[in-house]
């Protein structure tokens, strides 16, 4: 039979599964495979696993059970292997590098922060900054059908909007990666500015809320998104 693999953790995580359930529709129990130092959580799969919400919640909630007792090295969502020998198999032929993300990750946690900007309070803001953009404004609200205006407006608009946000983007990554012993940044989609998680230390925690509670009151326009913390999903 399949298995459903959630994560990797060492030998001598306490593991407390009990009263947790896995994925599919009728879920398996939960276990362990063990190769020397490492294990890999497991539970029996007879079927192709989809990203239901159930599902979903209930891979997230493993990880979440065995990051409260220690540091787990957490799969996304869908990994299947063939059987319980590939399983051990996989974890043999890679236990320095997984033992090795074991003791990078070790107390540490994933925090996950996305920012979007008010865009009509930057445009005031760029019409009011640039003359040359506030006249051809004028021109274009007084009238004038010249159909270079709104193109030449655009390209200048476009541009300072972007150089804005990415400047504004990185001056936020700047401000909280003190606090984080590693960080990702994704391209931002739907609108943000900002999309970065940062791999922060429980000795740094404290420091680093208070970072961002800081951020979320001085900088205006902003919406903040914080999330965490969460299992280490991408430092893995």
């Amino acid at each position: 039979m399949a298995l459903y693999v959630y994560s990797i953790i060492g030998a001598s995580h306490p593991c407390r599964l009990d009263g947790l359930t896995g994925v599919g529709a009728e879920p398996g129990p939960l276990r362990t495979i063990t190769a020397e130092q490492l294990c890999a959580v497991v539970s029996d799969v007879d079927e192709e696993i989809r990203p239901k919400r159930r599902d979903l919640a209930a891979h997230q909630e493993v990880q979440e059970r065995l990051m409260a007792d220690g540091t787990v090295l957490p799969l996304q969502f869908g990994y299947i292997a063939p059987d319980d020998q590939a399983v051990v198999d996989a974890l043999q032929q890679r236990a320095d590098a997984y033992l090795d993300a074991l003791e990078r990750l070790g107390g540490c946690a994933e925090y996950h922060i996305k920012a979007s900007q008010d865009e009509e309070a930057l445009l005031r803001e760029i019409l009011d900054d640039l003359p040359q953009a506030r006249k051809l404004n004028d021109e274009i609200r007084a009238g004038d059908s010249d159909p270079r205006l709104p193109l030449q407006l655009g390209e200048i608009v476009a541009t300072e909007v972007r150089g804005r946000q990415e400047a504004l983007a990185a001056g936020l990554i700047q401000a909280l990666v003190p606090f984080a012993r590693e960080h990702a940044v994704r391209a931002p989609v739907d609108g943000d500015i900002l999309n970065v998680s940062l791999l922060v230390h429980a000795d740094q925690k404290e420091d680093f809320l208070a970072a961002e509670a800081s951020l979320a009151r001085q900088v205006d326009g902003i919406d903040f998104r914080f999330a965490g913390p969460l299992p280490p999903y991408s430092f893995v």
